[in-house]
């Protein structure tokens, strides 16, 4: 950035499977009945916070101040067939940041082992309930990014870059909802770090470039950065409607329902959640197709497609 030029900052990607999701969901929802009715209702209101807290982390983005390289809803795979949804990628000149955004309902409590604890008023009464860490969830998008990126290296290169990584890159857990409470009294530092509120997020990206020796890349650097992340992003298709449509069918007498695709009626045998067909796109397995579970990372089932479901 020169001397007099103001800071700019690019949006290189914006858009979000969960707006078409939400979409799916309202259109799906004017024919629902019953209990899945409740349920599809239930799962608007989520999608729908959870895009104004995308949204609004956007917002805080764009009036950052500073120059910035932003992409929003990248989903990469590494060679080992693992995968990330990394909601925000925010290429600052000398750190990179991997954001989860979290638009949590209630109070969340962080004890000194980490565990993430939220509570709930319901009915006059307050319920505790633990929730998945998005620290853990967020090392584990850090852990598939760094692997994409030096995939096409050799082995002294690669080892170089994974040397660094940890220099260049942070994970930061953004709470995205203004109600929300945190209380990280007994949490350890390390974690206190990682968990900020929407409203600290510019300036905690700001300090810790101030605080990094790195030296800063330019403007321009950061944009052909952008540009090589954007080709590792992967289409990923809708899927998980599948599972509120199939509920729809079951509700309805036999003789009326249609018959099903050879995809659909597939489900998760650990965690319920749809699967989805994917074809291997690296390693010695290329080319070959498998059924892979939607709630990855969190569930890690897969299923090789053998020739009978294959036809």
């Amino acid at each position: 950035m020169g001397l007099f030029s103001k800071p700019e900052v690019v949006i290189a990607k914006e858009s979000s499977n969960a707006k078409e999701y939400l979409r799916q969901l309202e259109e799906l929802a004017e024919k629902a009945t019953g209990e899945n009715a409740k349920k599809i209702a239930k799962e608007i209101a989520v999608v729908k916070a959870g895009i104004i807290g995308e949204d609004n982390i956007l917002f805080e983005l764009k009036n950052s101040g500073m120059d910035m390289v932003v992409l929003h809803d990248l989903y990469i795979e590494s060679v080992s067939g693992a995968s990330a949804q990394i909601d925000f990628l925010v290429l600052t000149p000398k750190i990179n940041f991997v954001l989860e955004c979290k638009n949590l309902f209630g109070n969340i409590e962080i004890n000194g082992k980490g565990d993430f604890i939220r509570t709930i008023r319901c009915g006059g009464r307050y319920y505790k309930e633990g929730i998945y860490s998005p620290i853990t969830q967020n090392q584990r998008h850090l852990q598939v990014l760094k692997e994409r990126r030096s995939e096409n290296d050799g082995k002294i290169l690669a080892a170089w870059k994974n040397y660094l990584f940890k220099d260049f890159f942070r994970g930061l857990v953004v709470l995205a909802n203004p109600k929300t409470v945190v209380n990280d009294r007994y949490a350890k530092k390390e974690v206190k770090e990682q968990v900020i509120r929407a409203d600290q997020l510019i300036e905690t990206i700001k300090q810790m470039n101030k605080a990094s020796k790195e030296s800063a890349s330019s403007l321009k650097d950061l944009k052909e950065m952008g540009e090589r992340y954007l080709q590792m992003h992967i289409e990923k298709p809708i899927t998980y409607i599948e599972k509120f449509k199939q509920e729809e069918l079951e509700d309805q007498p036999a003789a009326e329902r249609p018959a099903p695709a050879p995809s659909e009626g597939k489900y998760c045998p650990k965690c319920g959640k749809p699967l989805v067909m994917r074809e291997a796109r690296r390693g010695t397995h290329i080319g070959e197709k498998f059924w892979g579970c939607t709630g990855f990372p969190q569930c890690h089932f897969i299923k090789k497609i053998v020739k009978t479901e294959n036809k």
